[in-house]
């Protein structure tokens, strides 16, 4: 499922590192080490009228996986709230709008690996576009099996989240060469991780399924969907799910910012079930409740 260019984001203003920029002047430095070596870390959020789902869960693992990376130079939630709202208050948006809201070790004195050699602060990135959920979730999705692995923490740790998604679109060219619209990747054990740009749950006999987090980002779509299990005494459980048990599932679901809750009508060239009253539950529950999940901007 391709997505579509707005014009509505022709004009769009950028925030990069401390000011606005018209779209067509948003740049960066070629010494960037986003250029560099994909050294950087983001966040999506989805924004609506009441706010922003989930803001400080996103600031907050922005913040630990710059940490983890050794930035030295690392904005405050503040200060990132801030650059969110004058970017959003700039182009006139409150709904229907996506942030990729990037934070780069900054530029570097010259090319290369180490990151002593960034001595300019770390550069924030906001750009919002108007964009609508990118999948069609009454129709739902089809998936493949890839041959990319899901990175181990043994390789690099999937809770890092980081520009460095070579591993994720690999998988997502194997889908499209099969012309299906996401790729379902396995960790290193053959287990499900989740898809190349979401997480992945499945329901079966009165329960709901989703992938122990070895191998995968535990999103913030994925942990609502999790609490909201919660709230509704519905049981949910973690664990190794192998291809066959979603393949053979009553129901499966893919969860993500960018498209929050889609049905998974198709693993692997095998029809699965879109019937499951448990899965419309859930998916009728999260639309009804996520923007109380909303942080608005002061």
């Amino acid at each position: 499922m391709l997505q579509k260019a707005n014009p509505k984001n022709d004009d769009i203003q950028v925030y990069i590192k401390d000011k606005l920029y018209p779209r067509h002047q948003a740049k960066i430095s070629v010494f960037d080490s986003t250029v560099q070596g994909g050294d950087a870390v983001w966040e999506g959020l989805r924004v609506y009228p009441e706010g922003i789902v989930c803001l400080d869960k996103h600031l907050t693992r922005l913040h630990e996986s710059a940490k983890t990376l050794a930035f030295t130079d690392i904005p405050t939630k503040l200060q990132i709230k801030k650059a969110i709202k004058k970017t959003l208050d700039a182009n006139g948006m409150n709904d229907n709008i996506h942030i990729r809201l990037t934070l780069s070790r900054g530029e570097k004195i010259t090319s290369g690996m180490d990151p002593r050699l960034n001595q300019s602060g770390s550069c924030l990135i906001v750009l919002a576009e108007w964009k609508p959920l990118v999948y069609d979730n009454a129709s739902g999705i089809t998936v493949l099996s890839t041959s990319q692995r899901r990175n181990a923490p043994q390789f690099l740790d999937s809770k890092i989240h980081h520009n460095n998604l070579l591993n994720n679109i690999i998988a997502k060219i194997q889908a499209n060469v099969a012309g299906k619209d996401a790729g379902l990747m396995l960790d290193d054990r053959g287990f499900v991780a989740e898809l190349n740009g979401s997480n992945i749950f499945m329901v079966k006999q009165g329960k709901v399924f989703t992938p122990f987090a070895h191998a995968c980002l535990p999103g913030i779509t994925r942990n609502t969907v999790m609490e909201i299990c919660q709230a509704h005494d519905i049981p949910l459980v973690e664990a190794d799910l192998s291809l066959s048990e979603f393949i053979n599932a009553e129901g499966v679901f893919a969860t993500g910012t960018m498209g929050e809750l889609t049905p998974i009508v198709e693993i692997d060239g095998r029809e699965i079930s879109r019937e499951s009253d448990l899965m419309h539950h859930v998916l009728k529950l999260f639309k009804n409740n996520i923007r109380g999940f909303c942080e608005p901007l002061v």
